[in-house]
């Protein structure tokens, strides 16, 4: 019985990790580089769900969260296209450190905002579903985790039908490929990468509202969502959308069925222990492309 409600929690964390890593690997596609200030995108996320929510209710207005969620994807989008235009449009001819070092810098900008504007003080994001516990084959599951998985699973699956059912997914995935070479066709990929920033703001927004109520939602919890978006991609394989969903799946199963089982200290060494033997057994990860060098 517990393990069947471990499982679902370890999917709905997995669910949300899977648009972090998700939204990271399709910055790293396009831009040619790593968006470090993908995890604190995530922290953003929630807090603006955390703020909307008080400023509506302040209003007069109480919303579920699962409305609140457009809400938050739009500003999160509006976040992503700032740093397009900060960290990568000014730099896109510079070589990839240049921008590596520049969402590092957005990083820090965005976690001290945070702590001057939010507070140190953690927060709870509205729940996507409320109420009792839902019994299920005599098996009481959490509504909101339920609601995670579902609605992350079909952002995830929104995702993979834009890039490959799409004519703008295939230009992306060129753009992926070969920048000088998709230039060359007329595809106009300086915009596809900020399409790109901006979906990636939008994911990484929409896990920090949805992780924000279980896991509560502060201005410092940035780097970590940045450590777990780089080792799913490090585990799955460098610009495998595949491949990064996997390496959350992962993750999640390790901070939830391993510390059950054993600690949560043990749990985060294990992992770092498995993405190391991965790693040595398959350097490009499980999924792993010949796509070229990476930031």
């Amino acid at each position: 019985m517990v393990t069947a409600q471990l499982l679902v929690n370890a999917l709905a964390l997995g669910a949300a990790y899977a648009l972090v890593a998700l939204g990271f690997v399709l910055v790293l596609n396009a831009a040619g580089a790593v968006n470090f200030a993908q995890g604190d995108m995530v922290m953003l996320g929630g807090v603006a769900a955390v703020t909307l929510s008080g400023l509506l209710t302040l209003a007069g207005v109480r919303l579920p969260g699962v409305v609140l969620l457009p809400l938050v994807v739009v500003v999160s989008g509006l976040v992503g296209l700032l740093v397009a235009a900060l960290g990568f449009w000014p730099l896109r001819d510079r070589p990839p450190a240049a921008m590596f070092v520049a969402t590092i810098a957005l990083a820090a900008v965005f976690e001290q905002s945070a702590m001057a504007f939010f507070g140190p003080e953690p927060r709870t994001a509205p729940a996507l579903w409320e109420g009792a516990a839902l019994m299920i084959g005599g098996v009481a599951f959490g509504r909101q985790p339920l609601a995670l998985i579902l609605v992350a699973g079909l952002c995830v699956a929104g995702v993979y039908l834009l890039l490959e059912r799409t004519q703008t997914g295939r230009r992306f995935r060129a753009v992926a490929q070969d920048r000088d070479m998709a230039r060359a066709l007329g595809i106009r990929a300086a915009r596809l990468v900020v399409g790109a920033f901006a979906l990636g703001g939008g994911l990484a927004g929409l896990a920090g509202a949805l992780l924000g109520h279980q896991f509560f939602v502060h201005a410092g919890q940035g780097p970590a969502y940045m450590v777990k978006a780089y080792i799913a991609a490090a585990i799955g394989g460098w610009g495998s959308v595949p491949g990064a969903l996997l390496g959350a799946l992962l993750i999640a199963l390790f901070e939830t069925l391993v510390s059950a089982a054993l600690s949560a200290v043990w749990a985060q060494a294990l992992l770092y222990l498995t993405l190391l033997i991965i790693l040595l057994w398959r350097p490009q990860g499980l999924f792993g492309e010949a796509i070229g060098q990476r930031a």
